[in-house]
């Protein structure tokens, strides 16, 4: 009973059950969020289907419409603000998990170097491994606390839409994998007694030994500066649509805003990946110099960067409006554009690539002269049938003074059409 007093109350007096959906804590919010979805996802379906709507308003095809969307709107602003405090929630969790992880791939390593030691025995190289793993595992959980709020380790590959950045990720492996393999130099060197031995160790740094992987950690951290450039240009340059999620997620890695998978992301990484296997394969093998990356290998890795950073300055297209005619029932008779009629706007890129959802389609705005009409949301079963990529639908308001007026349509993203020229007649 205190508990559920304490709940009520906005505070934690005790242990959270397993149906508890309040925000305070991670489990709950996650519950509330989930909660939240599944009923807005029955009432759309419900309206679809024609249920729910007040007789007062259901005799009016327009009326109903208006005032279905209205509501669909509310649940949806309910549902997006569940879904940015998971989001939340699920970011501070994470730091823990990136210091689990992080942790777990020391035991790892120590456990390889134990199993491959038998026979050979324990060396210098492998004390100087395990130091350096946890060097850089102690900076890693280090950095992972004071960013517990956005994310741990992952904070700074995680872009400003709040999803998790290719680019970032690459150059992030490559930074560490080229620090751990140093580390790993300098744990020998502090360790050799003899001249000769500490030359050869010296010599192991020199650009002749390690000019591929050199070479391709500059051009993974260029690319991942440029591509963040490239994107913020385009993004103020209304050249490309951005909207942010609610969190980031693995596969984002892989796939583009809306989760469908990306060519030139899947590549990058896959090249990246292999290549990064087969230097730290030559870091175990040859554990006193840099790894040397053949050139053959590393001039893949820089065509796949090529072909990523190509991907980033073709995705995306400013929304244009090609078309406005008069929405047409059947049997109804050919006329021109009245106020109070519906129009349909005939286009592309009127939905943001990621802003399917409801909250983010509720925002689209379509000017109509000097009234700005916001877009009503149908809903079909499945989805919504206005507004969609190519097509709006939506009324001329009767504030719409009668001759020749400008349609323009501002996107979820806030990027803005061109004009189109109609002529709306009393």
């Amino acid at each position: 009973m205190a508990v559920q007093e304490a709940r009520q109350g906005g505070a934690v007096a005790g242990p959270h059950e397993g149906g508890c959906t309040c925000g305070d804590c991670p489990h709950g919010v996650r519950e509330g969020h989930r909660r939240a979805v599944a009923a807005f996802l029955l009432k759309r379906d419900e309206y679809a289907a024609g249920h729910g709507v007040p007789a007062a308003v259901a005799h009016s095809a327009s009326a109903s419409r208006q005032w279905v969307s209205e509501e669909l709107t509310q649940a949806a602003e309910a549902v997006a603000e569940r879904g940015r405090a998971e989001g939340a929630a699920w970011l501070v969790r994470l730091w823990r998990r990136t210091a689990v992880v992080v942790w777990a791939g020391v035991v790892l390593l120590l456990l390889g170097q134990a199993l491959t030691a038998i026979g050979a025995g324990w060396t210098a190289a492998r004390s100087a491994g395990l130091l350096a793993a946890l060097v850089v595992a102690g900076a890693l959980t280090a950095a992972s606390w004071f960013h517990r709020a956005r994310g741990g380790a992952l904070a700074p590959v995680i872009g400003e839409d709040n999803r998790l950045s290719t680019s970032r990720a690459v150059a992030a492996s490559w930074v560490l994998f080229l620090a751990f393999a140093v580390l790993v130099l300098v744990g020998q060197l502090a360790d050799a007694s003899g001249h000769r031995e500490r030359d050869a160790l010296i010599a192991g740094l020199e650009l002749g030994r390690g000019a591929g992987v050199v070479t391709v950690l500059a051009v993974v951290c260029g690319i991942a500066v440029l591509v963040r450039r490239v994107v913020g240009l385009r993004v103020q340059g209304q050249r490309l649509q951005k909207v942010r999620a609610h969190r980031p997620r693995a596969a984002d890695l892989l796939t583009d805003d809306a989760g469908r998978g990306s060519f030139a992301d899947i590549q990058y990484v896959v090249i990246s990946g292999v290549a990064l296997v087969f230097a730290a394969v030559r870091l175990a093998r040859r554990p006193d110099q840099l790894p040397d990356l053949p050139w053959g290998l590393a001039v893949v890795v820089l065509v796949s960067a090529a072909t990523y950073l190509a991907g980033k300055y073709a995705e995306g297209g400013r929304p244009v409006i090609l078309s406005v005619v008069r929405a047409r029932e059947a049997g109804d008779l050919d006329a021109p554009i009245r106020t109070g009629d519906d129009i349909e706007i005939r286009g592309a890129g009127f939905v943001p690539v990621g802003a399917q959802g409801a909250d983010r389609l509720s925002r689209m705005v379509v000017r109509v002269g000097a009234v700005h009409v916001h877009v009503p949301l149908v809903p079909v079963a499945g989805g919504f049938d206005n507004p969609t990529d190519a097509l709006l639908t939506v009324p001329v308001p009767a504030e719409v003074e009668p001759g020749r007026v400008e349609v323009q349509v501002v996107t979820a993203a806030g990027v803005e059409t061109n004009r189109y020229a109609i002529d709306v007649m009393e």
